[in-house]
């Protein structure tokens, strides 16, 4: 599990007024939940960036005068026209309380329909799942060793390790191998050339 260290600046007072003064320091206001306390904080982008522009799941290791905090980002909010972070929540990674989390989905193996030709779509880039801190995983895995042209993969052929319980139904794709074009037209024909001559009507 990819852990990134974040260190904070903490905040005591809270409104919209102090939260323009620190985005105007070049911070960003944020609130760490969970645990019975709620811990405002702020950091900054370049502190934080590599933890929000990624397709990996990674946890934060918040800094808060000395006392460091498990979270993982909870919700964000951005500025309807630059796009800017104007508010995180994290919430805390607590030992014993379950959690939900989006985490990516890999592939292994090779797929001998995208050998003959064929693209493998992936439909779902991350799935939901509940699980404790202690079964907590970066990554799901899903074998397309056996997937032919035109065949797919669903939720229900993820592996899903022990503790681990996936929100989304089991019978949504997660990735196909689509028929190119060319074999489609190529297929189509050879049928054509198959297909037995229509009987000539009866004199």
């Amino acid at each position: 599990m990819d852990i990134l260290n974040v260190p904070t600046q903490k905040r005591e007072a809270t409104g919209k007024k102090h939260n323009k003064v620190v985005r105007k320091s070049g911070r960003i206001p944020a609130t760490i939940y969970g645990g019975g306390e709620n811990i405002n904080i702020s950091v900054t982008h370049n502190e934080v960036k590599k933890l929000i522009y990624t397709p990996e799941f990674k946890l934060a290791n918040l800094d808060v005068d000395g006392t460091s905090h498990k979270a993982i980002i909870k919700e964000m909010q951005f500025h309807p026209v630059t796009e800017a972070i104007m508010h995180i929540d994290f919430l805390k990674v607590i030992d014993g309380t379950t959690i939900k989390v989006e985490v990516p989905v890999r592939f292994k193996g090779v797929s001998p329909g995208v050998k003959s030709g064929g693209k493998l779509i992936q439909q779902m880039r991350r799935v939901k799942i509940k699980t404790l801190p202690e079964n907590l995983v970066d990554s799901l895995y899903v074998d397309i060793s056996g997937l032919e042209l035109g065949d797919a993969v669903r939720v229900r052929d993820l592996e899903i390790g022990e503790g681990i319980e996936v929100m989304t139904e089991g019978a949504t794709p997660v990735a196909l191998v689509e028929v190119p074009r060319a074999l489609k037209s190529a297929a189509a024909a050879e049928a054509k050339v198959d297909a037995p001559a229509a009987a000539s009507p009866a004199e």
